[in-house]
């Protein structure tokens, strides 16, 4: 799975949020998107999953043509997404909330109002072991701690078995320990479903820790691009974005 972008534009007034932005990521390859607040991290996650559509510019999933699609049509294509804030259905228990996410990815949300408890029990046990979170399956998730909310939205994304998993912020909010545990099962992940994942991150220790590509944004245009020690070396990069 292949996807590019190609002079992606968007303007907001006379601000140029993206600015002509050409990329390509791979299947079972983490690529990080960083740069200061402004530099257009969130304008391009959007487009690419479909709640903005570019004024200029195409985005192709696989070969396939995906610009201006809705995000919904975009999912169903293979990309999944997780938000900086964590959305899951507090009222739920943590099974719940992935049989849910099954029953979507099924297309069977007719049966949505029904209960879900008896839909797709082996798939969302098998989906919270690998994210750590078996032993959580019956409790409610607007108890869980906020690491393993974090978890659990990650199980909810796999359940559509995307190709692309878009990452906003994975480890805001998040203690040291629990970033560091939580972008490792990332990386094992995309590598074992090849899976490629694009991720937004201000914390540098993770994105220079599992990142295999490191884009750099700032003012809407790409500042910089490459592996991770050649970015972190990058003069450019330590004067818009890094420091020292």
């Amino acid at each position: 799975m292949k996807l590019e972008i190609k002079n992606l534009t968007k303007t907001w007034g006379g601000l140029r949020a993206m600015d002509n932005v050409s990329l390509a990521f791979l299947s079972g390859s983490l690529s990080a998107v960083i740069g200061p607040n402004g530099a257009g991290k969130s304008t391009c996650f959007n487009m690419v999953g479909g709640q903005l559509r570019p004024d200029a510019g195409r985005i192709r999933l696989a070969g396939r043509d995906i610009t201006g699609l809705r995000p919904r049509a975009i999912c169903r294509l293979g990309v999944g997404r997780t938000f900086q804030v964590t959305a899951t259905f507090a009222s739920m228990t943590v099974r719940e909330n992935v049989q849910t996410a099954l029953l979507a990815a099924a297309r069977q949300e007719s049966g949505f109002w029904r209960p879900a408890r008896g839909a797709h029990v082996a798939e969302s046990n098998a989906l919270l072991e690998r994210v750590g979170l078996a032993d959580q399956a019956p409790r409610g998730a607007g108890v869980l701690a906020y690491g393993d909310l974090k978890r659990l939205e990650l199980a909810i994304a796999l359940a559509n078995r995307p190709r692309l998993l878009l990452m906003d912020e994975p480890t805001a909010g998040m203690a040291q320990g629990e970033r560091a545990a939580l972008m490792a099962l990332t990386r094992a992940l995309a590598t074992e479903a090849c899976i490629g994942v694009l991720f937004t991150e201000h914390d540098m220790d993770a994105v220079f820790g599992v990142a295999d590509r490191v884009l750099v944004l700032n003012r809407g245009a790409v500042v910089a691009e490459g592996p991770p020690d050649v970015i972190r070396a990058d003069r450019l990069v330590k004067d818009v974005y890094l420091g020292g």
